[in-house]
């Protein structure tokens, strides 16, 4: 087999860059150790920059996006009860976010691929990256039994914080940083109306709470627990009644409550790789970086790396130049480190530390204060929600 792009991992990092690859006219074929039905099952966030629905337009596959996404002009940050709105429209003259659920973007694209008769190739075992450093990698895997050789032109790495990317990266050749946060959001989806129609993120005593939505009869809702809390230990009731407990009385009396769908517990880390170009090899998504989801980044940090590689890929085969290749790392990592600042920044405000001293509580208390008497505070946190320019 052969292709000019091999591309590992198919979630919305590695099918968003597939799909504008093969607007360029550049081959490529998409190999995932899980199946299908696995990918389609990880309940993941979904608020879109709308960056990152030019993108997905530009690729095609928007329709269903812009006739079920909900958009969303501002969120809410509560603290100690009391509620501010972020008016993101207002504040960015004129931008703002949508609501849709990343489960429903890797669908859309995989739908696309599929349509288009563009190959993916699902539960592909023993995947290993070969020769990246030399003009002519190749990708090896095993389906059904069968060993197969996919010799290509470059690897994309799009295979998640544990894919075999970037551990084949020899270790002097990268330095990784990392910082991993002593709590998870302990979160459930069910079938409710949600209590607010835009996000609220609430910080209290006993902990963070998150407000969010699929759709107007899906409900996210999220709250802080320690980093090693089990999630059988938490009953829908009880969950239910914690998230209540932690937000305004409005909010909180507007709960509406139900059987959960689904529940898990999701660990908080922020980590970067550097630099993200080894030879041929390209690290995007999941595998060159991971956010806290407080600042609804890391979807959208895949699809600018996506947006930078297809340009770089699709300039070498447009034009015989490298000059996009040899700049991709140094522009996606500029973006890259600016959204961590702010998740970090936004989780450092919004969370409870157990280690925090009466100072550092009364220090979180007066940058929360701070944003509510401040335009320009407000703007800060506005222009990096709704998505820095690409």
């Amino acid at each position: 087999m052969r292709t000019q792009v091999a591309i590992i991992g198919s979630g919305p990092a590695g099918l968003l860059l597939g799909a504008l690859l093969a607007k360029a006219g550049v081959e490529t074929v998409i190999l995932e150790r899980k199946s299908r039905d696995y990918v389609l099952g990880r309940i993941r966030a979904g608020v879109l920059e709308q960056g990152t629905v030019d993108l997905l337009a530009r690729a095609g596959v928007e329709a269903r996006l812009h006739r079920e996404g909900l958009v969303h002009e501002g969120f809410f940050m509560g603290f100690a009860n009391r509620r501010l709105r972020i008016d993101l429209t207002e504040l960015t003259g004129g931008r703002h976010v949508t609501v849709y659920g990343q489960t429903e973007v890797t669908r859309d694209l995989m739908d696309a691929r599929d349509a288009a008769g563009l190959t993916t190739i699902y539960e592909a075992e023993d995947v290993a990256i070969h020769d990246f450093d030399r003009d002519s990698p190749c990708v090896t895997f095993v389906e059904d039994g069968v060993s197969h050789r996919l010799d290509c032109d470059f690897i994309a790495g799009c295979d998640g914080f544990h894919g075999i990317c970037r551990a084949s990266v020899p270790s002097g050749a990268i330095q990784l940083f990392e910082k991993v946060y002593p709590f998870g959001w302990l979160g459930v989806l069910a079938d409710v109306p949600p209590c607010s129609h835009e996000l609220i993120y609430a910080n209290h005593a006993r902990g963070f709470a998150l407000c969010s939505m699929r759709s107007p009869t899906r409900s996210r809702y999220y709250v802080q627990v320690p980093a090693d809390e089990d999630v059988g230990a938490w009953s829908d009731q009880r969950f239910w009644d914690e998230l209540r407990l932690r937000l305004d009385p409005e909010a909180a009396d507007r709960v509406v409550t139900g059987p959960s769908i689904e529940k898990s517990i999701a660990p908080l880390r922020s980590f970067v790789a550097e630099p993200l170009r080894f030879g041929r090899l390209f690290l995007a998504g999941d595998a060159a970086h991971i956010v806290p989801p407080t600042g609804a980044k890391g979807l959208n940090l895949a699809a600018g790396d996506a947006h930078y590689l297809a340009e770089a890929l699709a300039e070498f085969y447009r034009d015989r130049s490298d000059a996009g290749i040899r700049a991709y790392s140094e522009r996606a990592l500029a973006r890259i480190w600016k959204s961590e600042r702010f998740s970090w920044s936004l989780t450092m405000l919004l969370h409870r530390f157990d280690t925090m001293s009466p100072f550092e509580q009364r220090m979180q208390e007066a940058d929360f204060r701070y944003v509510e008497s401040s335009r320009a505070a407000q703007t800060a946190i506005a222009e990096n929600y709704v998505g820095l320019p690409l």
